[in-house]
C-alpha cells in the first residue's frame, strides 16, 4: 500500500523529496498517519532500484543563490550586509548533503496502474480509501467495480453485525458498541450508493439497476 501511495503522489504532485512525501502521506491523504521515515526511505530505495522512480539532486538553496547575485549597493554598510548574507548562506550549505528529489518514471506509472487495479483492494478500508483517492486514474468500469466491490464487502459486514445484535449474552454496553458499528456500516453503504449512482449517471454510461 505504501508503494501505491508514493507512486500516486509523485504522479499527481510532481517531483517531491522524502520529507514532502511523508508530509503528504500523513497530512494530505490522511490514510497513512503513522508512516515513518524508517518505512518510507526503504520503500523509496526499493522503488528506485526497481526503476519505478528516480532520484535527482536538489540545486543550491534559493537564499544562497540570491545572496550571491545581490548587486553592489554603493555604500559600505550595504556591502557589509551582502557579505554577511553570503557568509550565512555559506554556513548553512557547507557540509550539507544535497537532498534527493524523487520523480516517477514510465515504469513507475505502469507499476502504479497495476497496484491501483490489484484485486482485493476494496476489502480493507485503508486500501479502499487510498485507491479511491486516486480513482481518477482508473478507467470508468474499473472505478465502478472498485465501488461495487467495496459495497458488497460492507453488505456482508452489515449482515454479520446485525446478526450479532441478536446475541442475548450482550450486556447494554456491548450492545451499544454493536449498534454503533451497524450505524457506521450503514452510513458507509449509503455513501457508496451515492458514489455508484454518480458513476453510473456520468455522461456516456448507462445506469443499470443495482440488485
Amino acid at each position: 500500500m505504501l508503494d501505491l501511495a508514493i507512486l500516486g503522489l509523485l504522479e499527481e504532485r510532481g517531483n517531491l523529496h522524502g520529507y514532502e512525501i511523508r508530509k503528504q502521506l500523513r497530512d494530505g491523504l490522511g490514510l497513512l498517519a503513522n508512516v515513518s521515515f524508517g518505512s518510507l526511505y526503504p520503500a523509496l530505495a526499493r522503488l528506485e532500484a526497481a526503476g519505478a522512480l528516480e532520484a535527482i539532486e536538489t540545486s543550491t538553496p534559493p537564499d544562497a543563490a540570491t545572496a550571491e547575485q545581490v548587486p553592489p549597493t554603493g555604500s559600505l554598510s550595504g556591502e557589509r550586509a551582502v557579505l554577511r548574507a553570503r557568509h550565512r548562506a555559506g554556513r548553512r550549505t557547507h557540509g550539507r548533503r544535497s537532498r534527493k528529489v524523487y520523480r516517477i518514471t514510465d515504469v513507475g506509472r505502469e507499476t502504479f496502474a497495476a497496484l491501483l487495479t490489484q484485486p482485493g483492494g476494496a476489502d480493507d478500508s485503508r486500501s479502499f480509501g487510498l485507491r479511491l483517492a486516486f480513482a481518477r486514474h482508473l478507467a470508468a468500469p474499473a472505478r465502478l467495480a472498485l465501488l461495487e466491490h467495496r459495497r458488497a464487502a460492507l453488505s456482508e459486514r452489515l449482515a454479520e453485525v446485525r446478526a450479532a445484535r441478536g446475541d442475548r449474552a450482550l450486556d447494554s454496553y456491548a450492545r451499544a458498541v454493536v449498534e454503533h458499528m451497524a450505524d457506521g456500516v450503514e452510513r458507509d453503504i449509503d455513501w457508496l450508493d451515492h458514489l455508484i449512482d454518480a458513476e453510473q449517471s456520468a455522461p456516456g454510461r448507462g445506469a443499470p439497476a443495482r440488485p
